[in-house]
């Protein structure tokens, strides 16, 4: 699997995250959903798999999930599995923070990836 990375922003301070730390962004064609804890920023789809709920409109729990806003349907930051049961999984994508700015990567489509 081959990843093509896409600057986000220079500085975590540029990107303008609402109140619950997280925001919806669009990058390479898509609109993604970002959460800020800590230090750390998690990319991730911005609707929820199991009924499109905005993700960036529910929150941050204590114990690293993020809650959908429609069915409180939660879902671990990091690897995306889902937390509270239901057994939906959401789309995540690595961010690198660099020296230059934060990235975040998307899979490179091949013809292997049709078969």
């Amino acid at each position: 699997m081959s990843i093509k990375w896409f600057k986000l922003a220079d500085t975590m301070s540029a990107i303008e995250w609402q109140a619950n730390d997280m925001c919806i962004v669009e990058l390479n064609g898509k609109e993604i959903s970002l959460a800020k804890r800590g230090e750390a920023i998690f990319a991730f789809a911005h609707k929820c798999p199991h009924a499109g709920g905005i993700l960036a409109d529910g929150c941050i729990k204590a114990n690293g999930t993020v809650e959908c806003p429609l069915h409180r349907y939660q879902f671990n930051l990091s690897n995306g599995r889902n937390t509270s049961g239901e057994g939906y999984y959401l789309k995540t994508y690595p961010v690198e923070m660099r020296e230059d700015g934060i990235y975040i990567g998307f899979e490179e489509k091949s013809w292997f990836s049709r078969l």
